[in-house]
């Protein structure tokens, strides 16, 4: 009997991948590093191959290093980087270096698929044209390079590259196709009007698969170049956000993810296809089949705090800073921090405002400071939030994890800010495990992502509001919530400025 499930996680500067059993847990787990290219400013890409390579080096160590035999690695399945695009010629080689998700060139051609469509583009796809997803990325190899173009027959997402190479099936599953922005995501299809209004041939579209369909198995060549069974079956995974959200058990209507990385993600579940935020949030196939997630993104929220902390405070340890932070009284004495130090995502689609210190007094200390970033980054989420209770949209319990949840303090904070009942995890281990749970469930070790939940997904303490706190965050938050419309001509005026003196 087969013992394992193996997760990949293909992240942006790493792939990690980990062997679990079926009580979900992690009995091995490796990665290999793979370089980031930015040839020019705003430019982003990396070689496909590096990807297949590291993956397939660190698969070869499970069972190397690790002692795993081949024959015990049941089912593999995967969690991606999502939106980067990888274009393949007639023979299925690679024709350019990937573009990906964080590459910024294509604000010209998001300003042309809103010029085209307008609002039409957000109905169909639930999402604004954003520079970091594939559409626009599509667009600027067709008007940049067109002898590329000439030569595409396909494009992938980055994990669909690698689990072809594996298999020798090609696919993409919802939940990374909704990130495209080329699915209509109601008709749970690629979109004709959408593809032939900026004329991308139906057919470079690949098959749609649901993450828990299985893919194939190893093909015989790549079982011989990896160490791995034929007999492995290989099953669609997901994109990384709606895998983090599998293998962070937001898998109710009533539970949202927050989630403090270098970014930050505000992440819901949703039962529902019309659901329509105007493109204020992201919309998104899960990869749970025909459910679906929302999101909303700060750009810099672990960013911002990691900035300060290597500016000014880069002799304290991480958790000395936290706690001296802790000791100072709410509101950090009358200083506010807005967390746009490199532009705003969700609410504010505004790469130009920046962020603020607002009330700086000679009185406070440099843990008034940290802890005023904390707060800071903690009302950008409750900004995102608002969008659900403005759309009626009810939710119960806050899953924290990321830089977020490795502090109580913190973790009370997201309470009383949020007023809701927050929760992290013993077993944090990310994407990777929710790409696990994805093959658990396709293996048929589970009958549902709900059901495997149950074994893999392992809740720690749970912090409630302290109704006197979260008092004084709302009226803070009030204060808060204006800096931006009272900021934003300001800084636009020193971005200008400042692009007149380089």
């Amino acid at each position: 009997m087969s013992k394992y499930v193996i997760g990949v996680d293909l992240g942006t500067s790493a792939v990690k991948v980990s062997a679990m059993d079926k009580a979900g847990q992690v009995v091995a787990q490796q990665s290999y590093d793979y370089p980031l290219s930015q040839p020019q400013p705003g430019y982003s890409e990396q070689n496909p191959q590096d990807w297949l390579y590291a993956t397939t080096i660190a698969l070869d160590r499970l069972i190397l290093k690790d002692g795993l035999a081949k024959e015990d690695l049941a089912g593999i399945s995967f969690s991606g980087q999502m939106h980067g695009l990888v274009l393949l010629d007639e023979n299925n080689q690679v024709l350019r270096p990937a573009i990906l998700w964080n590459d910024t060139r294509t604000t010209k051609q998001c300003e042309e698929i809103t010029a085209q469509m307008g609002d039409r583009f957000v109905e169909l796809t639930g999402n604004r044209p954003l520079e970091g997803f594939t559409l626009p990325k599509l667009l600027w190899v067709k008007e940049n390079e067109p002898e590329i173009w000439a030569q595409a027959k396909t494009f992938l997402l980055p994990k669909d590259y690698v689990r072809f190479c594996m298999t020798g099936e090609m696919g993409m599953d919802y939940s990374d196709a909704t990130g495209t922005v080329l699915l209509d995501i109601q008709a749970g299809q690629w979109s004709q009007e959408i593809a032939e209004t900026f004329g991308i041939p139906m057919s470079m579209c690949p098959p749609l698969l649901k993450s828990i369909d299985q893919t194939g198995t190893i093909s015989p060549a790549y079982a011989t170049f990896s160490g791995l069974s034929t007999a492995t079956k290989v099953f669609a995974g997901g994109g990384d956000n709606a895998c983090g959200a599998v293998g962070a058990g937001i898998l109710q209507p009533n539970m949202v993810m927050s989630s403090i990385g270098t970014s930050g993600v505000v992440l819901k579940y949703e039962e529902r296809a019309d659901v329509n935020y105007h493109g204020q949030i992201q919309y998104e196939c899960h990869a749970i089949p025909d459910t679906y997630y929302s999101m909303g993104v700060t750009l810099a929220a672990g960013h911002s705090l990691n900035w300060f902390k290597h500016q000014f405070a880069s002799e304290e340890a991480f958790d000395e800073m936290v706690e001296k932070a802790s000791q100072r009284p709410l509101g950090a004495n009358g200083l506010l921090f807005t967390p746009y130090v490199v532009g705003e995502r969700t609410p504010y689609a505004d790469a130009d405002i920046r962020g603020s210190f607002i009330g700086v007094d000679s009185m406070q200390t440099k843990a008034d400071f940290t802890r005023a970033v904390m707060e800071g980054i903690t009302f950008s989420f409750r900004d995102i939030l608002n969008i659900y209770d403005q759309n009626g949209q009810a939710f119960d319990t806050v899953v924290a994890i990321g830089g977020g949840a490795k502090s109580d303090f913190w973790l009370q904070m997201q309470a009383d800010i949020f007023n809701k009942k927050v929760v992290a995890l013993t077993n944090e281990q990310g994407p990777g495990l929710g790409a696990a749970m994805i093959a658990a469930v396709g293996l048929g070790w589970f009958d549902s992502l709900q059901a495997c939940a149950q074994a893999f997904v392992h809740f720690g303490q749970t912090y409630q509001p302290e109704p006197a706190n979260v008092a004084r965050y709302n009226e803070l938050y009030q204060i808060y919530h204006q800096v931006y419309a009272q900021t934003k001509g300001l800084t636009h005026e020193l971005m200008a400025f400042r692009r007149q003196g380089e």
